[in-house]
């Protein structure tokens, strides 16, 4: 058997892995798991990753979680070009430092920007308090600051001249709060400049084929009592 994804394209660091792969031609077997559906938490799916998130890889006898981890196992083994992960001692630094602070940072507020902003009211029926929501989008602003004036500055993409892994990971990212209808580009045209960049670079067809299930999330039906049950402990990481 060669190379497995385990993915669900709802999930950010699916996506990045996902357009990666796709993008330098790398030859893989897409095996969706529904995290809706607690796929994840399948018998079958925990042989693949005990932590059951996605994504998860299986090369082989080889299983692999978390996302980082994946995007550079398949950069090393399938000898991207340098550009996406470089060989530069530097260059290299700072597609890490980027890939260690987005974790904690732009990753907890986008996906609570999502949550708050769509989720929870539309699939869960849950009343978000304009409070809550408040603060979050305010952190998730002060976010985006430091992602233009720490990461991005005046470059054309986070970590240099070419696009690389951080910015994949970035712009998946930021797409969670815009299926949710946050202008987050609009009043930042630095910002909406380097996505565009992104787009072009990845390819718009690929780009809109890996967001295609995000920016679809608002039309889905009102989850049922098992669903909203099987969620509650994640959403509550939400609030």
């Amino acid at each position: 058997m060669g190379l497995e994804l385990y993915l669900d394209l709802l999930s950010q660091p699916c996506r990045a892995v996902y357009i990666f792969a796709k993008k330098n031609r790398i030859p893989f077997e897409l095996r969706t798991v529904d995290l809706l559906k607690g796929q994840n938490h399948s018998d079958d799916f925990v042989q693949v990753n005990p932590l059951r998130k996605v994504p998860a890889l299986k090369d082989g006898d080889f299983t692999l979680a978390e996302s980082v981890a994946i995007l550079l196992y398949l950069a090393r083994k399938y000898e991207a070009p340098d550009h996406w992960y470089p060989q530069d001692l530097q260059a290299r630094a700072r597609v890490d430092e980027y890939l260690s602070w987005q974790h904690t940072a732009l990753r907890m507020s986008c996906t609570r920007a999502m949550w708050q902003k769509m989720m929870f009211p539309v699939f869960l029926g849950q009343r978000v308090p304009p409070e809550t929501l408040a603060n979050t989008l305010a952190e998730l602003d002060r976010c985006l600051q430091l992602l233009e004036d720490k990461f991005l500055k005046d470059q054309d993409f986070l970590a240099g001249p070419r696009i690389s892994v951080a910015d994949l990971v970035a712009i998946t990212e930021l797409m969670h709060p815009v299926s949710a209808g946050c202008g987050i580009f609009k009043s930042r045209p630095k910002l909406a400049a380097w996505r565009q960049r992104v787009e072009a670079a990845v390819g718009e067809d690929l780009f809109r084929e890996a967001h295609a299930v995000i920016m679809k999330a608002k039309d889905l039906p009102p989850a049922d009592t098992a669903v909203k049950e099987r969620l509650k402990p994640l959403a509550q990481l939400f609030l």
